[in-house]
């Protein structure tokens, strides 16, 4: 039980002692942050290798109440949340050096926020109901919006309201989907098949339907499904690099558990599987997984073609849920883990280039990688994971999602999805790897940037660390699945 809550404590601590704190020194602020984050890393590890543990923070009635489990689901959003906003904090320390300009936040407000996003994160992952992971849901939403207006320019503040409405006006749906809920379950806390009572359904069946599909479009907005992805493209530009990383590698995945808690959790796969409203929600997949690719292949802003690329991605996990199988469930989960590893690498590259040469548009960026060669390497590696190809990671993922299509004998959706997702990973080769090759082989005429350290080796580290495990977890895909199994326990 200490464990489980000096997991949400310590980052929401660190975050609200540092302001306090008011440390003058830099490398003073720095050390304190990396220490908060290593300590919270820590913490999930040794919480990770523990047996189930829950307790419960508050009850104000035996419905409304705030309770804590930790599971295998909880692993796994823990760890990626937590390694997740290590590696992007050791590149913001340096990168935070050249960005703070006159009347942006201070950088110790955006480390404020930074942890204590990460406590709402950690919150969620470990909710054991309904209304716990509504109430860090929404945490999650205010307290990371601040990472996007961090220059407080007139574009950023828009970007941050703009992130903001879209992720309440999905939250409210979320919780009138719980309202409804509530009505219809024995109980709100998170069990493996679901809670529907199945007395009370009787009868009210086409209103829980409507209801759950209203809820899993409001989660998703978080997590750039379609029609509330517009945030996504808006927001990534404008927040500095590290923001970005932590928003498509780690806070959209948030969507993406409170959709996996509705549906297997809560409502139950069973009542579900074959009705209108999966059917729908793999068409939301599979149209945002196309639409994002090919919106990114058109973009020209290198962050901002990232950002449509999130869009896309985190829909290849959403579309695995949705299948309701155990293959394209494994694969929803690897992809989780896959592609945070790859996008928080690939924005921390493109961040890398930022600060190193100013440069943000694609077209621009012809012989970087003879000015860059270690960062465009690492680029290079990460969108090869992230295109599929194989021995790395993405690649291990995109097998099982395909899988789970080609087995889930839903009609034309077997052979949809493979179609749409070989469509998305050309599409993804497309806007990748292209600026690889200009970047290595620009031409006779180009003309190189400057060369530079290449922001030292707090900006490589992370790079590599990143790069290295897409390709680690892709050869050591065959005993991944000894780590996912345990995920599926009674939910088919």
């Amino acid at each position: 039980m200490a464990l489980l809550l000096l997991s949400i404590l310590v980052p929401a601590a660190a975050g609200i002692l540092l302001p306090i704190l008011r440390l003058k020194d830099r490398r003073l602020q720095n050390i304190f942050v990396i220490c908060a984050l290593s300590a919270e890393l820590l913490l999930v590890i040794l919480l990770c290798l523990q047996q189930e543990a829950s307790c419960t923070l508050f009850a104000m009635t035996a419905l409304l109440s705030v309770k804590l489990k930790l599971d295998a689901v909880s692993r796994l959003f823990l760890l990626v949340s937590s390694g997740g906003y290590l590696l992007a904090g050791i590149f913001a320390v340096k990168y935070l050096d050249r960005e703070e300009k006159a009347g942006s936040l201070p950088e110790s407000a955006f480390w404020s926020f930074y942890l204590t996003s990460l406590a709402a994160l950690a919150g969620m992952a470990l909710s054991a109901n309904l209304i716990a992971m509504y109430f860090f849901f929404e945490m999650a939403t205010l307290l990371s919006m601040p990472l996007v207006l961090f220059e407080r320019t007139k574009e950023s503040v828009a970007a941050a309201l703009k992130y903001l409405f879209y992720s309440i006006a999905g939250a409210f749906l979320g919780l009138g989907c719980i309202f409804v809920l509530a009505h219809y379950c024995s109980d709100l806390t998170f069990a493996a098949g679901g809670v529907l009572d199945a007395a009370a359904v009787k009868g009210h069946e086409g209103l829980i339907l409507t209801m759950t599909f209203a809820g899993v479009v409001g989660f998703g907005a978080k997590a750039g499904l379609y029609p509330l992805h517009g945030w996504l493209p808006t927001a990534h530009p404008e927040a500095p690099a590290p923001a970005s990383a932590v928003l498509s590698g780690v806070i959209t995945k948030a969507g993406v558990l409170a959709i996996l808690r509705l549906i297997y959790f809560t409502v139950g796969r069973g009542f579900l599987y074959g009705t209108w409203v999966q059917s729908a929600l793999l068409i939301l997949a599979l149209l945002t997984v196309f639409m994002g690719s090919m919106m990114a292949y058109r973009e020209k802003l290198l962050k901002k073609r990232l950002a449509y690329s999130s869009v896309s991605q985190i829909s290849y996990v959403l579309f695995g849920l949705f299948l309701m199988t155990k293959d394209g469930y494994a694969g929803a989960l690897m992809q989780v883990l896959f592609h945070a590893a790859a996008k928080i690498g690939l924005f921390l590259t493109a961040g890398s280039v930022i600060y190193n040469t100013g440069l943000h548009r694609v077209d621009e960026l012809k012989a970087c990688g003879k000015a860059m060669p270690r960062t465009f390497g690492a680029f290079t590696l990460l969108s090869l994971s992230l295109i599929g190809i194989p021995p790395f990671a993405g690649f291990v993922s995109k097998w099982y999602l395909a899988e789970g299509a080609l087995t889930s004998g839903l009609g034309a959706f077997t052979w949809a999805g493979p179609l749409v997702l070989i469509l998305s990973a050309l599409l993804t080769a497309g806007y990748l790897l292209p600026i690889t090759v200009a970047g290595f082989f620009p031409g006779k005429d180009a003309v190189l940037p400057a060369r530079n350290d290449e922001g030292g080796p707090l900006m490589l580290l992370p790079l590599f660390l990143l790069a290295g495990l897409t390709l680690v977890l892709g050869l050591a895909g065959g005993l991944l699945s000894g780590f996912f199994a345990p995920m599926a326990a009674g939910l088919f």
